[in-house]
């Protein structure tokens, strides 16, 4: 097969849009907000497709499976997996946050503080843990498919799964059935993808626009501390991870970069999802592996936004000229690691797992977060990129464990990434 041209190109594309919506927010602004819509109706879009692809690739994974204590297992592994390195991602965050001080100086007094952030301290009061069990469980079996709550397709997934093994025989057409219908469902995919520097231009072109690059000077330091630790958590801890375990973290990334980009373009992880977890189970990885992981870990495995957490609450506590002792620091650690849990599905998780923290920590008062309320834009899409890469790096692990990586295909794609994407859109 030949070479596409590089205009041709997905990723090439969206990096042109990329630029393009940057520079008409910055020198038309007004034109720029009104982008908006081209970035919300892309990811709306996307989010049409999500339910559907996790449902039946999470349900013909487990159905194809013999063992259902499997199943269990690779739960069980992946639950321990995004809790270590959660919890690693916090103490990273926190670590660096008291070396380089990034709030220190600011010298701001919290009585001249304004700004309205009582809509993420009405969503961190709701995210209890009651509510966060009863919100699992949905209306009807097949509600999820067509709502926003990834918790809830998973367990329909894992239901109708294991219903489907333990009706093996009565339920083969349903299992051929939903066999063939993935075919098309993921052509959708691809037919959205398309669209994809469409939806990147208008994020982007909005963003800039209506924030303007001026309002992200005075914070600077915040967010390119930010932007580091990302980057040195991703290549040091994910990629001695993921040397442990036979690959390059760097021809991951390289062989994921489409849909990074698109994350980076739309500053949503959802925008990626589908693109990913395609990508992953070509790579190699078992379909019950991809289809329970990838999910799940949008939910439960958030390293990027784990990292902001702690350094945005050093970050607030610096700046107001609050003192906080070791002791603290560890509760403020222990915290966080509950309420970023706690907030999983919940829309604007980075800046409601804040909320949810500084209400538990007295000292920090959380009108604090205005001092970052104009800058969050500028780091959600850094969350969002150490999210997707940290979500992707413990498929492949947990598939490593389980014994169910297919190395060959996993090095086979990594080293070709061109080829994989012909062959996915053919």
């Amino acid at each position: 097969m030949k070479a596409k041209k590089i205009h041709h190109q997905l990723y090439f594309q969206v990096i042109i849009a990329i630029i393009a919506g940057i520079c008409l927010g910055r020198f038309y602004p007004e034109l720029g907000e009104k982008m908006k819509p081209l970035g919300d109706g892309f990811i709306k879009l996307v989010k049409m497709i999500i339910a559907p692809v996790i449902f039946i690739t999470l349900t013909l994974g487990i159905a194809h499976m013999t063992d259902l204590k499997k199943v269990g297992r690779i739960a069980v592994k992946a639950m321990i997996y995004f809790f270590t390195f959660s919890t690693l991602a916090l103490i990273i965050g926190l670590i660096v946050g008291n070396i380089l001080q990034p709030g220190s100086g600011l010298n701001i007094d919290p009585a001249t503080l304004s700004g309205d952030v009582s809509q993420y301290q009405q969503k961190a009061h709701e995210s209890t843990l009651t509510g966060f069990i009863m919100n699992i469980i949905p209306e009807t079996l097949f509600s999820p498919l067509i709502g926003e709550n990834i918790l809830q397709v998973l367990l329909v997934s894992v239901l109708m799964g294991v219903a489907l093994v333990l009706t093996k025989e009565k339920s083969k057409r349903v299992t051929e059935f939903l066999q063939d219908l993935s075919t098309p469902i993921f052509k959708i995919v691809h037919m959205l993808m398309k669209m994809a520097p469409i939806g990147a231009f208008g994020a982007m072109a909005f963003t800039i626009g209506k924030y303007g690059l001026h309002s992200v000077i005075n914070l600077l330091f915040l967010v390119g501390t930010f932007y580091i630790t990302s980057a040195l958590f991703v290549v040091l801890v994910l990629g001695a991870v993921a040397w442990y375990n036979g690959f390059n973290i760097f021809k991951l990334i390289y062989y994921l970069k489409e849909e990074l980009l698109l994350v980076l373009g739309t500053s949503s992880s959802e925008s990626a999802l589908p693109g990913v977890m395609e990508k992953l189970e070509k790579a190699g990885c078992s379909r019950a592996i991809v289809g329970l992981v990838v999910p799940t870990g949008y939910s439960f495995n958030l390293d990027g936004t784990n990292i902001y957490m702690t350094l945005a609450s050093l970050f607030i506590a610096q700046a107001l000229n609050i003192h906080l002792p070791i002791e603290k620091q560890i509760m403020l650690l222990l915290v966080a690691m509950l309420s970023s849990k706690g907030a999983a599905g919940v829309t604007g998780a980075g800046f409601v797992t804040l909320a949810a923290t500084l209400a538990v920590v007295p000292e920090i008062p959380i009108a604090g977060m205005t001092l970052i309320l104009g800058i969050d834009k500028f780091m959600s899409e850094c969350r969002a990129l150490t999210n997707v890469i940290g979500n992707s790096v413990a498929t492949v692990v947990v598939a490593n464990w389980e014994k169910q990586l297919d190395k060959e295909q996993l090095h086979f794609c990594l080293d070709h990434p061109h080829e994989i994407e012909k062959k996915l859109e053919m």
